[in-house]
């Protein structure tokens, strides 16, 4: 059952992190800022980065690791998946001319389960619950 509820409270804020994402990336794409879709994305992306870390380390992982060090391996996720779904993301809009908001969900849905996982077992892992801050969620 701690599971699932730390899968529901990662699930929660990611949300929040997407509707940053999708909110930021409207507003770049709409008032076309940039006639590319790549740094639409990748502003929308950190932006929901900085968010979503902040609040999983804390609330969903209750995690007192060395923040530094959580963020340098969250980085390294980062390093391998913003290249690949940039890449992808160039490929579907800008190329075979796929509607930029499906692409961004596609990849907001792939960030989603692997970022997940990833900050489970081997970001957070060993310092799970290891916070001792009484917080509300």
């Amino acid at each position: 059952m701690k599971e699932f509820l730390r899968a529901v409270k990662f699930l929660i804020f990611s949300i929040s992190a997407g509707i940053i994402e999708i909110t930021s990336f409207s507003m770049l794409k709409e008032l076309h800022i940039f006639k590319s879709y790549v740094p639409s994305y990748l502003i929308a992306l950190i932006l929901s980065i900085l968010w979503n870390f902040t609040l999983n380390r804390r609330f969903t992982f209750k995690s007192a690791a060395n923040i530094p060090i959580a963020m340098l391996k969250v980085l390294a996720y980062y390093a391998v998946f913003t290249p690949l779904s940039t890449w992808l993301g160039y490929y579907l809009a800008d190329v075979i001319l796929w509607d930029g908001y499906l692409v961004t969900a596609i990849n907001m849905i792939l960030n989603f389960i692997t970022e997940f996982l990833y900050q489970r077992f081997f970001v957070f892992g060993k310092s799970i619950d290891t916070n001792k801050k009484k917080d509300r969620f």
